[in-house]
């Protein structure tokens, strides 16, 4: 049986969330009978929320999900590609890291509005703000891991003349996958923040939890708003939970010593 299925796994986690549902119930109500009612919903209007416009969260759902995946194709494949580059190149990673320290520590919120301004109010700026998120953290740990390859290895190949190719292909990147999936635990969920942060502040979107969230909290609906926390809550714990599973299977087949 899987240790996934056995109580001592999963129990503590429910045990947790019925407590933490239980707590979030008795605040409510002692706020809701002292008539502060913007500050806290009840657990049973947010779930009534969920299951009366299920469609409606399932479609916002849907557009900040897809706008974080492509954010993290894009930011994903451009930090790999570099990571790639830089391990090759020690001189030209010792000039770009310096300026991608820097664009990570800019606020990523900075970048929003001149992105809006130069590709418009659609999809575009908010897929550039999360590959923006996700780049960082891919070209860092996966440059780490191509440069982690096992020195014995690393010799036995040059003593082969093997060439640069041959020792990427057949013992850098294998080297860097363990790296490449913890980056991937790490941006994934990041990427949802990512997406609706960039629904908050680039404007012009009519759908997205993160539009969802702000247009309900403007009109003092607090149900609706931790129901879109939730669905993001979940969205974000099924997207590790699913790098998980990949990684289990890809590393099982090709670096099965480094799980």
């Amino acid at each position: 049986m899987s240790r996934w299925w056995r109580p001592a796994t999963w129990a503590p986690a429910v045990v947790a969330l019925v407590l933490l549902a239980l707590v979030w119930q008795l605040v409510a109500a002692h706020l809701v009978a002292q008539g502060q009612t913007y500050l806290l919903p009840l657990p049973g209007d947010v779930v009534a929320e969920l299951v009366g416009s299920g469609g409606t969260y399932l479609a916002d759902a849907w557009t900040t999900l897809s706008t974080a995946l492509l954010g993290v194709l894009l930011g994903g494949v451009l930090a790999a590609v570099l990571a790639v580059v830089l391990s090759e190149v020690p001189l030209l990673a010792r000039a770009v890291l310096p300026l991608a320290v820097v664009l990570n520590t800019t606020p990523v919120v900075a970048f929003a509005p001149a992105l809006v301004v130069a590709f418009g109010f659609g999809r575009t700026p908010k897929v550039l703000v999360t590959a923006v998120v996700v780049f960082f953290p891919v070209l860092v740990t996966l440059l780490q891991g191509l440069r982690a390859a096992p020195p014995d290895a690393l010799m036995v190949l040059r003593s082969l003349r093997a060439s640069r190719t041959e020792v990427l292909l057949r013992l850098r990147l294998p080297s860097a996958l363990p790296a490449l999936f913890t980056a991937l635990r790490v941006v994934l969920p990041l990427s949802v923040v990512g997406a609706v942060v960039a629904e908050f502040v680039a404007a012009g979107s009519s759908a997205g939890l993160g539009t969802l969230i702000t247009t309900s909290a403007a009109s003092y609906r607090l149900a609706p708003v931790y129901a879109a926390i939730i669905v993001l809550a979940v969205m974000g714990v099924a997207l590790l939970g699913a790098v998980v599973v990949v990684e289990r299977r890809v590393l099982a087949r090709y670096a099965p010593g480094r799980r």
